[in-house]
């Protein structure tokens, strides 16, 4: 019997039309373009504005729509959609579910999946899973965030990092040995306190107090989440090419988060590989959280070719790090 594994066979990507460029941020922070850039490699970022849309929603189901129509596929086929954020349409409410009505997609159930940067990562672990089980044909995988409803743009140590952004990508079963070949994800719960949100959650809901002291924002301790992201994100990629007897040669393009242009290049670096082997757009979108992975496959898509060998790996709060090999599965 012939092993089936999850492959993806389409993606679709969306931005918002707003562009904030480091120029703008200087005059709402102290800040300038050259630090920002020699930083983060970051030199503009989207942001989605009310009178284009609104929610993380708008933004999937843009994405989702891109994939579709490229794909000439019918959305009743699909069977599952899972919506991969850390900023859902509401807190109550599956954004997966809404998204999945929106775009016809009758057939199939949904759900969230929240694991900060390291969303749509995991995502792919749990799309896979669903194929390679044999109960389902068509899974689709979006990855959004709108993170500017959740940043604070009078802090200067966040609101240069995030942009808002979607990406999606469609998984199905594969015959020819291609798609999803190993994975290696970890957690640490103890990373919160690092890089998060105070309010709005089941520890501390949203008060007047809350509102007025900024409680609703992201905060993070710079040093140590880029000390943690650079040896993690790392780690895991080399170690994933180790367990899978990959070498520098073997491998056509790493996939990494697009967090910091520094953390990007060390991974790089730990697995031998040079600059022309990494994709990377986080100059154009900065952090788009859970978006920035499927981003990538969406602007590079066309780079790709069947039987390529592709190393993901991202990082996020919480702590959640890992990493995927995947080997591509068209042209």
């Amino acid at each position: 019997m012939t092993k089936i594994t999850a492959a993806i066979t389409a993606v679709g990507g969306y931005v918002p039309k707003f562009v904030l460029t480091n120029k703008m941020l200087e005059g709402m922070v102290e800040t300038n373009d050259e630090w920002i850039v020699s930083r983060t490699g970051i030199k503009e970022r989207r942001i989605l504005k009310p009178e284009e849309g609104e929610g993380t929603s708008y933004m999937a189901i843009k994405a989702a729509n891109e994939l579709i129509e490229k794909r000439d596929l019918d959305p009743t086929e699909i069977d599952l959609v899972i919506v991969a954020t850390a900023t859902p349409d509401n807190m109550v409410a599956s954004t997966a579910a809404f998204v999945a009505a929106k775009i016809g997609a009758k057939n199939a159930f949904a759900y969230d999946l929240l694991a900060a940067c390291s969303s749509f990562l995991f995502g792919m672990s749990t799309a896979a899973s669903y194929i390679q089980s044999g109960r389902y044909k068509k899974v689709l995988l979006i990855g959004a965030d709108k993170m500017s409803s959740i940043i604070d743009y009078t802090d200067r140590t966040t609101c240069i990092i995030f942009g808002d952004g979607a990406g999606a990508a469609l998984f199905e079963p594969n015959e020819e040995g291609l798609g999803l070949q190993d994975e290696y994800l970890r957690s640490d719960g103890n990373g919160r306190q690092f890089l998060g949100m105070d309010a709005g959650g089941s520890i501390m809901p949203a008060t007047e107090e809350t509102v007025k002291n900024r409680k609703h924002y992201i905060y993070q301790d710079g040093r140590t989440v880029f000390k943690f992201a650079v040896s993690n994100m790392a780690d895991v990629a080399e170690k994933i090419m180790q367990r899978n007897n990959l070498q520098e040669s073997d491998v056509a393009w790493l996939v990494p988060h697009q967090a910091n242009k520094r953390i990007i290049d060390a991974t790089a670096n730990r697995m031998g590989l040079d600059s022309s082997k990494v994709l990377m757009n986080i100059h154009r979108y900065g952090n788009t959280t859970s978006a920035t992975l499927p981003l990538l496959l969406a602007d590079f898509e066309g780079q790709l070719k069947k039987g390529d060998n592709l190393v993901f790996a991202a990082f996020g709060g919480g702590f959640t790090w890992g990493s995927i090999y995947l080997k591509w599965a068209y042209n």
